[in-house]
């Protein structure tokens, strides 16, 4: 019945938006979006955020294949909101979201209240890495509708990484900004667990059965190094090729013939290096370093222990 109401209301907003100017036009597909978010939100247990391109899907894709072995779920579906729940309803309700239609829908971009009382999970990742991911994201991937939507620059821009990562609204700032205010928030949210998606990288079993422990299972470590495996980037790149999930074609290529097209492109901690000559790479870092809050230990000499005290306090 909601799948049948969100269809209607998506046509219904379509319908009108023919008619507005575009700023209007952006607004309310926007609102319709956060309307469609809160309500997850009103039902989830556990909430899963992250800014945009910080290796949501592949954590997704371990929770989903350990939840696969443990409740027999058909392997190529991958976890939504409530799919795996409504399988078997000893399975949470998880709400992964990047906290932008939500924030907005609710009134509250200026803090995290929305989160201060739900069970979460807050995935980081070093921001000059999710700063050129996005570039490519932008680049490759994205929608024209969706880059209009969300301020991006207009598909086609000649735009190099280096302006895109230093790009005010979409770049470096823009996720300097997300970052800061969760780090301020983190005393006030009762039931966080945080992840840096470095630490995955380096020990992704580790990392797995926190999360899964805090997701309210016992970790079983079979089950925790099948999962792993499974998530390999070589393996989540063949399924992108593959289009291996069925209920989710955005975690597919758009172009098998591009590396640079694939959901999973390098997986790579500081990979942003690459991209850059000398000045350059000292101005994005000098970025970092002045504006964004140690808490996370992303600069360039992170305050000792602040990271581990908050994640395991919550955990």
């Amino acid at each position: 019945m909601h799948f049948i109401s969100k269809q209607i209301m998506r046509w219904l907003v379509a319908g009108i938006n023919v008619f507005l100017p575009d700023n209007q036009a952006h607004a309310l597909e926007r609102w319709r979006r956060g309307r469609d978010e809160y309500r997850k939100y009103g039902l989830c247990d556990y909430i899963f955020v992250s800014y945009g391109k910080s290796g949501r899907t592949w954590l997704r894709v371990m929770i989903s294949r350990y939840y696969q072995q443990v409740y027999n779920i058909p392997e190529r579906t991958l976890m939504g909101f409530d799919n795996f729940h409504n399988i078997d309803a000893a399975i949470p309700r998880i709400f992964y979201t990047h906290d932008t239609y939500l924030s907005r829908y609710t009134g509250h971009s200026d803090s995290k209240q929305d989160f201060y009382d739900k069970k979460t999970i807050l995935l980081v990742r070093r921001p000059q890495d999710v700063a050129v991911s996005q570039f490519f994201q932008w680049k490759y991937r994205m929608r024209p509708a969706k880059m209009a939507m969300n301020r991006y620059p207009a598909a086609g821009s000649d735009l190099s990484v280096y302006d895109f990562v230093m790009k005010s609204d979409v770049g470096l700032p823009s996720i300097i900004e997300f970052m800061n205010g969760w780090a301020e928030a983190l005393p006030r949210i009762k039931n966080l667990l945080l992840v840096r998606y470095e630490d995955v990288r380096a020990d992704p079993e580790t990392q797995l059965a926190r999360m899964i422990g805090f997701l309210g299972l016992t970790p079983d470590p079979d089950h925790i190094r099948n999962a792993v495996e499974f998530s390999s980037v070589e393996n989540m790149r063949k399924m992108e090729k593959e289009n291996y999930w069925r209920n989710d074609d955005r975690v597919k290529a758009r172009d098998p013939k591009n590396p640079h097209s694939y959901k999973v492109r390098r997986a790579k901690v500081g990979g942003y290096r690459d991209y850059f000559d000398d000045a350059q790479l000292e101005a994005i870092d000098s970025l970092v370093d002045s504006r964004l809050s140690d808490v996370f230990g992303y600069r360039s000499e992170p305050a000792p222990g602040p990271v581990e005290q908050v994640a395991d306090s919550r955990a």
